[in-house]
């Protein structure tokens, strides 16, 4: 056979390689049923080995959904550590599965303690300002929870959220108690919600979150809230609510008469300080206490500065109540004509509570190589907000702004937030008036110094080459949550990439291939330039699985390609297409709709005398062409092992 090829408009012969002998693809023998064995036997030499491809065992259909039912929901099959153990070890595992802080902690030792010390001290300077929701859930987090860096609090968007819906029923001026009755129930239900996500394994929703959407949602969060430390560090007392860029630099020069000096020059010293210190400990990571040890310092000087100056000209913490959180379990409502409004809050609140949380976590998981486990992560938020809400504590979840500190900090795992507890619980307990004259100011510096390195310009470059629609997805969550909200601008990161995996439904990729010379192995000619194609055939290799979305679209490109073909091989005066070979061991999977096209497109090609034929099909797509009257049209000998053998088998039917 000589294939004729022309490359750059260099016209050459080349003598193809020897036919192959061809293969088979069988359906497996049906014990029950002997006469509906199917064996596709093309013809072939006398003494020739026949590779035969075999459909996989047959299953009953519970068996089938149960097998995919566990794929779906237990894909990393946690009972599996379970097998042939003993008692005990199976109630250690298990402990270990439920609390995972059981698993790394039998490996903890005082290297880990001293920089989750540090960190944990450091977002404990934080915290006090929201202590009595600082000291229960981050101790419920610490011990369920699978991210080592997230530093849990409530958070500006659920806190501004649940107010807004609550007000709208309630005042808290005029009912007092009963606001506080729908917040704590809100976040009661809230938390049923959460863990119930987590505990129906619905974890693997948080894998729409792509690389792409957590590089734009951590750079925009990172200079949003930035600039909303602008309130602490120009000394700013009236300031926006809102967390859009706009509406903050708005409020920050609509009251340019409220800057302070005085916390001006204190805010400006110390950024300096804290950027030279995280400048040394990157240049020199043996100099790392440097830049761990800084924020802590900070916040202790600056107090002192503050105590000697009498506050003068600089806004501080100012007093705050001291005492252990009550309990609030009885201010829990679950009857009267509020309990419709504390659910509709709750759910509310508990979507973008727990959508934040975990893309902080899986942020900051992705920065240090680690994974996060989205259902314990749902369980673990929520049962966390359960507890906080018989211990008057409102919605909690992952915070941006803590966990950046807590990361700059050095953390290592979550002991970081049992010493956040237990900073804040001493502090609740003893230290409260200590804190009185610690300044504002020093709480932004630490915060902008943490989350400023956060803004990965070069991952986003990286997106830019590799991939445009992920660096769109990329930008979209970046101006979203800096332009509108945090999570406005995650549904628009995750539209972006669920438009992306239905493009790619829909409009799958289609290649010609061709031949490499020497070989039996077909390639894309677009790909592999060398690759010559094959007089008389059409080999098309589908890149997807086909079903009901994409199937006329398979049946129209293929027969664009045939349109384009005839066109070049009457042009280049060769012979017409007689035969199409779909190489399909790309096909993951098809249904009903795929199956309906294939023969669809058998019968008009048909009418035109071209033969179509598959090559290569897996196991599942070859089980379900053999349940479906779709096999038996295509025949005995119009399904192959490989390309190869297909062409092999099929030249005496494509001659013209």
């Amino acid at each position: 056979m000589v294939v004729n090829n022309k490359v750059d408009s260099l016209s050459y012969d080349v003598e193809a390689p020897p036919a192959p002998t061809p293969a088979v693809v069988s359906a497996p023998p049906t014990p029950r049923d002997e006469a509906a064995t199917m064996t596709m036997t093309p013809p072939v030499a006398a003494g020739v080995e026949v590779h035969k491809v075999s459909a996989p065992e047959r299953r009953s259909t519970a068996r089938a959904l149960r097998q995919r039912l566990a794929e779906v929901f237990f894909p990393d099959d946690p009972l599996h550590q379970f097998k042939n153990q003993s008692f005990a070890r199976r109630l250690v595992l298990a402990l270990q599965y439920f609390f995972p802080i059981f698993q790394w902690g039998s490996a903890y030792n005082l290297r880990l303690l001293r920089s989750d010390l540090v960190s944990g001290l450091t977002i404990a300077s934080l915290a006090i300002p929201q202590a009595h929701s600082s000291f229960v859930p981050p101790l419920i987090y610490s011990l369920l929870g699978s991210s080592r860096d997230l530093a849990v609090g409530p958070v500006s968007i659920a806190s501004l959220v649940m107010g807004s819906m609550l007000r709208e029923a309630v005042s808290p001026d005029q009912e007092p108690i009963l606001y506080l009755q729908l917040a704590f129930t809100s976040t009661f239900f809230a938390g049923v919600f959460q863990a119930s996500l987590g505990f129906l394994r619905l974890g693997f929703i948080v894998d729409f979150l792509s690389k792409a959407t957590l590089t734009g949602f951590m750079g925009g969060a990172a200079i949003i809230v930035s600039l909303q430390q602008l309130k602490g560090l120009l000394g700013i007392v009236h300031f926006t609510s809102q967390m859009g860029f706009v509406q903050v630099m708005h409020s920050v020069f609509k009251h340019h008469d409220e800057w302070a000096w005085q916390t001006i020059l204190m805010g400006v010293a110390f950024l300096a300080v804290l950027l030279t210190t995280r400048h040394i400990s990157a240049r020199n990571p043996k100099l790392f206490w440097v830049s761990a040890g800084a924020p802590l310092t900070s916040v202790i000087i600056s107090t002192i500065i503050s105590f000697v100056c009498k506050a003068h000209g600089i806004s501080i913490i100012g007093d705050l109540p001291k005492g252990l959180n009550p309990p609030s379990a009885n201010m829990l409502t679950f009857g009267g004509s509020y309990v419709g409004l504390a659910i509709n809050t709750g759910i509310m609140t508990g979507i973008l509570s727990l959508t934040e949380g975990i893309a902080v976590g899986r942020t900051f998981a992705s920065i240090n190589n680690y994974q996060v486990d989205g259902n314990k992560e749902m369980m673990a938020i929520g049962i966390m907000n359960m507890a906080g809400s018989c211990a008057s504590c409102y919605v909690t979840t992952g915070s941006f702004s803590r966990s950046a500190v807590n990361y700059s900090a050095g953390c290592k795992t979550a002991v970081s937030n049992i010493v956040m507890a237990a900073a804040v619980l001493v502090t609740l307990l003893f230290l409260m008036p200590l804190f009185h004259y610690t300044p504002n100011v020093i709480l932004s510096a630490i915060i902008i110094t943490a989350v400023i390195g956060l803004i990965d310009v070069q991952g986003a470059a990286k997106l830019w080459k590799v991939d445009k629609l992920d660096f769109l997805a990329c930008m979209a969550a970046f101006f979203g949550v800096l332009l509108v909200s945090v999570q406005m601008g995650l549904a628009i990161a995750v539209g972006i990439s669920l438009f992306k995996i239905l493009l790619q439904v829909t409009r799958p990729n289609m290649v010609i291939k061709g031949v490499i010379p020497g070989t039996q192995s077909y390639r894309s000619m677009v790909q592999y330039r060398e690759a010559m194609r094959v007089p008389s055939f059409l080999v098309v290799g589908v890149e997807s699985a086909i079903y009901f979305a994409n199937s006329m679209y398979l049946v129209e490109r293929i027969m664009r390609f045939l349109r384009e073909e005839e066109e070049r091989a009457l042009k280049c005066n060769q012979c017409p297409v007689r035969c199409i070979i779909l190489d399909m061991s790309a096909v993951a999977a098809i249904d009903t709709s795929g199956l309906d096209a294939l023969a669809e497109l058998n019968r008009v090609l048909n009418k035109r005398n071209i033969e179509l034929v598959l090559a290569n099909p897996v196991g599942s797509v070859t089980e379900r062409l053999y349940n479906s009257v779709v096999g038996k049209t295509f025949g005995s000998d119009r399904v192959f092992f490989s390309v190869a053998e297909a062409v092999a088998a099929a030249p005496h039917k494509a001659q013209p």
